[in-house]
């Protein structure tokens, strides 16, 4: 006789995401300092329901950096393909994307000594890259993107972004548009 499987309780899952809520403000903060008691008492939670949806601090930061990452797709599925103009649809997406990393520097270092990097992976990950095919794929379509980047080229401003908002190495802005301008269709060909 099998038995029966449970659902989880909804209170169960209040719990992980105020955990992950929890988790995701104390790692912006104060990065790798964060202790897992620490993030239950600000969650108000036991440090047990903690371990029990988060066996091991990696793979809560494992979870904090998808939450991460499906927050910058959902904001660009809502506020980037929106956009009428496909260009400033990109920008936009570009500009969200340094702000994340200006905001949460201590995040960032605290996902790439767990994870080894700050990329997007798995689902959430494919997700992020369909995305960015499909604003180039707008921009090239509208004249407003060269055709010839791809969405390797994308994801390499968009690291390099990254880098530079993480780093603190100048205004991340500025960044963006330089980069803007080298997607400008006028550009293509000039030595």
């Amino acid at each position: 006789m099998s038995t029966p499987s449970r659902r989880p309780r909804a209170d169960a899952g209040r719990n992980r995401a105020r955990v992950l809520e929890a988790a995701s403000e104390l790692f912006a903060e104060r990065g790798d300092e964060v202790q897992m008691a620490e993030v239950a008492k600000s969650a108000g939670v036991g440090v047990g329901t903690v371990y029990r949806h988060f066996p091991t601090r990696q793979a809560l930061i494992e979870a904090v950096a998808e939450a991460r990452f499906a927050e910058i797709l959902a904001f660009a599925r809502a506020e980037c393909l929106s956009t009428p103009d496909a260009r400033e649809g990109l920008k936009r997406f570009l500009l969200h994307i340094g702000q994340v990393h200006e905001d949460g520097r201590a995040l960032s270092r605290s996902i790439e000594t767990a994870l080894g990097s700050t990329a997007p992976r798995g689902e959430v990950g494919a997700e992020l890259r369909e995305l960015g095919a499909e604003l180039l794929e707008r921009g090239r379509g509208d004249g407003t993107v060269r055709a010839d980047v791809t969405v390797e080229d994308l994801y390499m401003i968009v690291g390099a972004l990254a880098a530079v908002a993480r780093a603190d190495w100048g205004d991340w802005r500025r960044f963006v548009d330089f980069q803007m301008a080298g997607l400008d269709p006028e550009v293509a060909g000039r030595p």
